[in-house]
């Protein structure tokens, strides 16, 4: 699948973290029934078969509304479950080696703090960026904040879709405008809303504004 700036405007990943009055399926269709652009699921805790069972489930929810899923980090369970891409951070297998691995045929996204690391992961095949932590995140503990000064310059820099990701909010969002960015990816500000489907369209609509101005 050719990776599209239009699916980086409200990319959703999950965590489990708030599942509960939901089960994780439901609250990943609430999300792409009020706009979410594309899907990745993450998970750090689960065996490979259950992992696994997730991710079937999750890529035929995706595949029925016609929104691309990514693995995160686990390229044996993204070619297993036929998903359409796969995202890998900085400590993570090089994007090359993953090209190898899934073939032409699935996106791989790669995490980047800083202008050389963003071109390195363009120059290994990277389809996609994910550019982070743009605002301080409890998402992620040992993320590292990436300035507004060097997300614009990695936006400038590459020509592959970048998305922002990290303490991403309502309240925040509009401090990317001007920055290149073609979307964001939020965790805890899709999924431990009250409403999910409803804060998603909010959050659409300020995504759309800020992405590419």
């Amino acid at each position: 699948m050719k990776c599209k700036k239009e699916m980086m405007r409200l990319y959703a990943v999950t965590d489990r973290s708030w599942v509960g009055r939901q089960t994780l399926l439901e609250q990943v269709e609430a999300a792409i029934r009020g706009g979410a652009t594309l899907v990745q699921l993450r998970e750090k805790g689960l065996d490979e078969e259950k992992f696994l069972a997730e991710a079937v489930a999750m890529r035929a929810l995706c595949t029925a509304y016609g929104v691309p899923l990514i693995i995160n980090d686990n390229v044996e369970i993204a070619i297993k479950c036929r998903a359409d891409g796969v995202h890998v951070g900085q400590k993570d297998m090089e994007a090359g080696n993953v090209r190898a691995l899934v073939g032409d045929g699935m996106m791989i996204g790669v995490s980047a703090q800083t202008l050389a690391q963003a071109l390195a992961a363009e120059a290994a095949g990277a389809d996609y960026l994910g550019v982070g932590a743009v605002f301080p995140t409890t998402t992620k503990l040992d993320a590292r904040e990436v300035t507004h000064e060097t997300l614009g310059e990695i936006c400038a820099a590459v020509h592959v879709p970048v998305v922002a990701i990290g303490g991403i909010k309502k309240e925040n969002i509009g401090q990317l405008a001007g920055s290149g960015v073609d979307g964001v990816a939020l965790v805890s500000a899709i999924f431990a809303a009250k409403d999910i489907e409803n804060e998603c369209r909010e959050l659409k609509m300020l995504s759309e504004k800020i992405a590419g101005a």
